[in-house]
């Protein structure tokens, strides 16, 4: 038996700041790009019209969890907490914890912008 997963499923009994949060980084992630949502077993997947971009990973009480995954590392950052390479995978996942809306900076739309664009996400 499938289980459908919904946007709605994920969002249910968020804190009002959370669901600021996640509507703000999608609302910035439009006005990139056109990004569709799709949502998953244990996140959210953030997608162009050809793969997948980013993923919110986790609604906290007062912050969203965003993963980017990119080909390479990019360690010469001031917003990335981790980044991790998948084990036996080329994948470097970079990882954005949202507390404020401010915290989408210029930096932060660059990785955004990035990850819509690139080819080896």
């Amino acid at each position: 038996m499938s289980e459908e997963y919904t946007l709605s499923r994920f969002l249910t009994g968020k804190s009002e700041h959370t669901l600021m949060l996640f509507h703000h980084f999608v609302d910035e992630y439009q006005k990139l790009a056109p990004v569709t949502l799709h949502p998953a077993k244990t996140m959210i997947g953030i997608a162009n019209s050809h793969k997948r971009v980013a993923y919110i990973t986790q609604l906290g009480k007062n912050f969203i969890h965003v993963v980017f995954p990119f080909k390479q590392r990019y360690e010469d950052n001031l917003c990335f907490q981790k980044i991790a390479q998948v084990p036996g995978d080329q994948q470097c996942n970079h990882h954005l914890r949202i507390y404020h809306v401010d915290d989408i900076n210029n930096e932060v739309l660059g990785f955004m912008r990035l990850a819509y664009d690139d080819e080896n996400v």
